[in-house]
């Protein structure tokens, strides 16, 4: 059986019964919270499955981390990046746990192009890795990124999202200079390579032109490229993301979609033609379908 995903609600309602602060505000598309606030004293905190939210955490405490076959031993302080494709577990090794982390949904990414930074970061890639470990200097500028994000988020100014968008831009490239851990105890199984194929190819094919027309429309055209059966891929791609392959595909379309819609001057045809749809009708249907309103109304 399909585990369910945690949405951020159910971490709401997690964070809730273990935090001795009582005045929790739902912030919706982003939040930050001290982890020494949180009671971490208690059995299979993080089970294994995946969460519908981004998360960064700037963890000061011992523990394991379970993700996509692997596991890393954290053993000092560490800056850890997860998504919604990956599933993960945190177990809890030792009672201290200090540090940081702060929640994102979609909706704290998409809305101006400078977010793109942190969407095609390799932090929120499949198969990059997902622990950093920081040095003392390092550690101490993090953690007031995370204290700054902290203070932002309680003002009533009216751009802060921007700017707190900012901030956590500053962590990844921070994260970057890093030294990625390469100790894992257990090897990704083979659905995970084959995932991990699939989305690089899907992002090769990006961003499309009148010389880069899109090419692969369909899972029988990523299975073929991979030569393997579609079939095999589908049962992959659905047991690592929880999403089939064509929802992975007209998802990433429509985002390329919306960005050209918004950011370009190209006629829709244009952009129907070079995201390799046979005609502007199709692309208007798939956009409709996808976005429940026409191209032309989205672009307005």
């Amino acid at each position: 059986m399909q585990e369910q995903k945690e949405s951020i609600e159910d971490f709401y309602r997690f964070y809730t019964q273990h935090t001795n602060n009582p005045a929790l505000k739902e912030h919706g598309q982003f939040n930050v919270f001290r982890r020494s606030e949180i009671d971490w004293n208690f059995k299979s905190y993080k089970p294994y499955n995946r969460r519908d939210y981004y998360k960064v955490a700037l963890i000061d405490g011992k523990g394991k981390l379970y993700y996509s076959g692997k596991t890393i031993e954290v053993n000092q302080p560490a800056l850890l990046f997860s998504n919604p494709n990956i599933p993960y577990a945190w177990e809890s090794v030792a009672e201290l746990q200090a540090g940081y982390f702060c929640l994102f949904t979609e909706e704290f990414i998409d809305p101006v192009a400078e977010s793109e930074t942190l969407r095609k970061s390799p932090l929120f890639q499949m198969d990059t890795r997902r622990v950093f470990f920081p040095d003392k200097h390092q550690m101490a500028y993090i953690t007031s990124l995370f204290e700054r994000m902290i203070t932002e988020l309680s003002t009533d100014y009216s751009h802060k999202y921007d700017l707190i968008r900012s901030l956590v831009e500053l962590v990844t490239h921070e994260a970057l200079k890093i030294e990625p851990v390469e100790q894992h105890t257990l090897q990704a199984d083979a659905s995970s390579r084959i995932t991990i194929r699939f989305f690089h190819l899907l992002e090769r094919q990006f961003p499309v032109s009148f010389e880069n027309i899109l090419q692969l429309k369909s899972a029988k055209d990523f299975a073929t490229s991979l030569a393997i059966h579609t079939n095999h891929l589908n049962r992959a791609v659905k047991k690592i993301t929880g999403k089939t392959t064509t929802e992975h595909i007209a998802l990433r379309i429509l985002q390329e979609a919306k960005a050209l819609l918004k950011h370009s001057d190209w006629s829709i045809g244009d952009i129907a033609f070079c995201l390799g749809f046979e005609s502007p009708a199709y692309f208007n249907n798939f956009f409709k379908k996808y976005s429940t309103i026409s191209p032309g109304a989205y672009r307005q």
